[in-house]
């Protein structure tokens, strides 16, 4: 396993300006999925805790959920697209191989002046885009412009066998915002944790339609397309490594387990963070989840869950946020941000 020490921001301090999400009009319930899936409705309510989730509609990609989402955030941030010089779009799911779907993205939004590439760290995606983000802001990085920003999007209704109950009965649509700039001294994001673990890369993947297995009537027969995951392994690894890289990163920040005050993690399984959230060690943080009604949605399910949070008005100045995420790779990745009220930079 390969790991990035926790990193405190030595430049200007960067935090979330504002945020903004997307879901698909199509609601898909517990009956539609688990009819094709040979299960029950409660069977998935039982295992997963999701009751229903979001398809997109047959002409929308990737790249039409990411950009209703930066909208909202740009909105709500009170920035124009001409003021961002980075888009960072987390994505394993992109509109094509080729280009990136920040590219697309920054041209529909009309961001003429922002250098746009994409991150795949699978559902762990968003927090390693949040962090890269946030560090080039930091540090200056010859960008003419001092705003980023960084959208999870996913759509894996194209990529998922709907007769596999280990993964279709998961899964949704959806995409989430946020743009990152200036925040007071003392706000913003100040410290986190990024891990890799190669060895395990087994666990979760889409084998075919890459360079080792480009696609053909062989991979297509074989059903390469499809994204698989071995359920058991990885609910082992998340149980096991996702509260020890929080008592990490907790430690190295020198931060009380108990400042914390909302902790929004990937919402990969209701049942699984249940699980999970006992060894987490965290005693006073309120849990944000959206999992029962969005299902997971790999790198979109932590930026939609704070869009909820924020417009439901929960969080308050000064609060200390913890964002967790962790998916295919293995990977996994924890943030610590101070929220700044107000939207508006220092």
């Amino acid at each position: 396993m390969t790991e990035q020490p926790v990193r405190t921001s030595g430049g200007r301090p960067i935090g979330i300006l504002g945020t903004g999400s997307y879901l698909p009009a199509e609601t898909v319930s517990n009956e539609v999925v688990a009819e094709r899936a040979g299960v029950t409705p409660e069977w998935i309510s039982a295992k997963t805790g999701i009751h229903r989730r979001r398809y997109a509609a047959d002409h929308e990609a990737t790249s039409d959920l990411a950009v209703e989402a930066a909208r909202a955030a740009l909105a709500d941030a009170g920035i124009s697209a001409d003021q961002l010089g980075w888009i960072v779009v987390a994505t394993s799911t992109p509109d094509q191989p080729q280009p990136a779907t920040a590219c697309l993205v920054q041209h529909r939004i009309g961001a003429t002046g922002a250098a746009a590439f994409d991150l795949n760290a699978v559902c762990s995606g968003f927090v390693f885009a949040l962090v890269t983000a946030a560090g080039l802001l930091s540090a200056g990085s010859g960008a003419p412009a001092p705003y980023a920003l960084v959208i999870g999007a996913d759509v894996y209704s194209r990529i998922i066998d709907r007769t596999d109950r280990r993964t279709a009965v998961l899964f949704g649509d959806g995409a989430g915002a946020v743009v990152l700039g200036p925040v007071r001294p003392g706000y913003g994001l100040s410290g986190s944790l990024l891990t890799s673990d190669g060895a395990l890369h087994e666990l979760i993947e889409v084998t075919a339609g890459g360079s080792r297995a480009p696609a053909s009537e062989k991979t297509l027969a074989d059903g390469g397309h499809f994204f698989r995951m071995r359920g058991r392994a990885v609910s082992e690894y998340v149980l096991a490594e996702l509260p020890r890289a929080i008592r990490r990163l907790l430690a190295a920040h020198r931060t009380d387990p108990a400042s914390v005050d909302h902790f929004i993690p990937h919402q990969a399984n209701g049942v699984l963070l249940a699980k999970a959230l006992g060894d987490l060690g965290l005693p006073r943080a309120r849990t944000h989840l959206t999992v029962a009604e969005h299902g997971n949605t790999s790198a979109a399910s932590i930026p939609l869950a704070l869009d909820d949070a924020r417009r439901q008005g929960v969080f308050v100045d000064g609060e200390l946020l913890l964002l967790a995420g962790f998916g295919g790779g293995m990977s996994l990745g924890a943030a610590l941000l101070t929220w700044q009220d107000g939207h508006r930079g220092p």
